[in-house]
């Protein structure tokens, strides 16, 4: 888990180099089609049909995926990295209400602090202006809102995982990579921005950073207890404020440790049951 948080922690280090020169949606594209290479030689090497069984499904866990991917990519890029992370792991918060609504899952009264506490965190890091004064460091509210949006996305999709026991695991990140795919590319053809050696290198270093994050996730949770291994996940955020550091001189600010320190407490307290990562 340690290892998945580190290569996690890369991924978002070279997507927010790349978005400097390239439009995110191509990180997406080029991302989701290296993933969906790996992902479907797996697959076909072990035998599974990519079709799958519940393709509905798989359709919706692949369209739901691609616009957690889409939005938590541009918050990276337009946000620091330890703040973008940090809004990021509220996804558990968005994964117990959603699950109530569309999983009939009870909602413990014991979880309703944690929840709103999550909320809370979110908000000391952004620091809106109407409650802090508009003489605040406040965030960027566009960024926030589309990092934001990628936590609450990323929760739906998380519960969509959990309806598609029957499917193998290869062939559910065969087609969130496959839609993520073709969804992002009406968008990038029009506006695509031919990538030099060094982007290149930039954008193959983001799927493998990818891929490693999933391999170690996956092992580590195999291996693991969820509440255990999410604990140690959690030092995604420790990596990502030592590369915002050393990358780009970001010094996070009094209000946003408070705030993830809020976050991260509240999530532990509700994340016990739920992956680090489904996207």
């Amino acid at each position: 888990m340690a290892a998945a948080a580190f290569f996690f922690s890369v991924m978002t280090l070279l997507v927010k180099v790349a978005g400097a020169s390239l439009p995110t949606m191509q990180i997406v594209l080029v991302r989701s089609a290296f993933v969906a290479v790996l992902a479907g030689g797996t697959a076909f090497a072990r035998g599974r049909d990519l079709r799958g069984n519940e393709r509905g499904l798989l359709l919706v866990r692949g369209i739901v995926g691609f616009g957690a991917l889409s939005s938590s990519y541009y918050g990276l890029v337009h946000l620091p990295l330890a703040e973008a992370t940090v809004i990021h792991y509220t996804n558990p918060v968005f994964t117990t209400l959603i699950a109530a609504v569309l999983l009939s899952e009870r909602v413990r009264s014991r979880d309703l602090l944690p929840t709103v506490a999550g909320l809370a965190g979110v908000v000391l890091v952004a620091r809106p202006g109407v409650l802090f004064g508009e003489a605040s460091s406040s965030l960027p509210p566009v960024p926030v809102l589309a990092a934001l949006s990628g936590a609450v996305l990323s929760a739906a999709a998380y519960v969509t995982v959990r309806r598609l026991r029957r499917e193998a695991t290869t062939v559910v990140v065969f087609w969130f990579a496959a839609v993520s795919f073709l969804g992002s590319l009406p968008f990038v053809a029009p506006i695509w921005v031919p990538p030099s050696a060094a982007e290149w290198g930039v954008l193959v270093g983001v799927g493998i950073s990818t891929h490693l994050g999933q391999m170690f996730v996956t092992a580590g949770l195999q291996r693991e207890p969820a509440g255990r291994a999410m604990t140690v996940g959690y030092l995604q955020i420790v990596f990502a404020a030592v590369w915002g550091v050393l990358a780009f001189g970001e010094i996070p600010a009094a209000w946003s440790v408070a705030g993830g320190l809020v976050v991260v407490g509240s999530t532990l307290a509700l994340g016990r049951r739920i992956p680090a990562h489904a996207a």
